[in-house]
């Protein structure tokens, strides 16, 4: 397949590539914003994307290591649930409890591309395509959605 320096290469290609493709949008509030590193204002609540070889995916992660506040947060983002799918338009997934990769709890609203590959060059603009728009949608909802989340902090 590839070697880990092949492999990092590409995927760090990708996210150059796409960094370069969204730098020119502004947020909802017309600024200009680092959409690979999403600042969402709210220490242990990220806007993550990830692309692999299988599949792609994006959404926020709550990741306090406090049990009791990552639930809290967590009620408090699904009780926003109609808002963020109205702003991007379909159904997302929910995770009150998810281990990633390192074994961390964490909580997680996400949704996946399923059948992509980033080690596919010609994979890229569907992957794109896919982070583009809600991306996009993510930040109008953030927009709307950090005063009440940081009420229960």
């Amino acid at each position: 397949m590839y070697t880990k320096q092949e492999a990092s290469a590409i995927t760090t290609a990708f996210w150059t590539s796409f960094g370069q493709y969204m730098k020119p949008v502004p947020s909802i509030w017309k600024e200009k914003v680092n959409w690979l590193n999403y600042k969402t204002g709210i220490k242990d609540v990220f806007i993550r994307m990830h692309a692999s070889k299988s599949e792609a995916s994006i959404g926020i992660e709550i990741a306090f290591p406090d049990e009791v506040i990552r639930q809290l947060v967590f009620e408090q983002v699904l009780m926003m649930k109609k808002m963020l799918e109205a702003e991007t338009g379909e159904p997302w997934n929910w995770e009150a409890n998810y281990s990633n990769q390192y074994g961390i709890e964490q909580s997680r609203i996400f949704i996946v591309l399923p059948a992509v590959n980033v080690f596919k060059k010609e994979d890229w603009p569907a992957i794109i395509s896919f982070f583009k728009p809600r991306l996009i949608a993510l930040d109008a909802f953030w927009a709307n959605a950090k005063d009440g989340i940081e009420m229960v902090l």
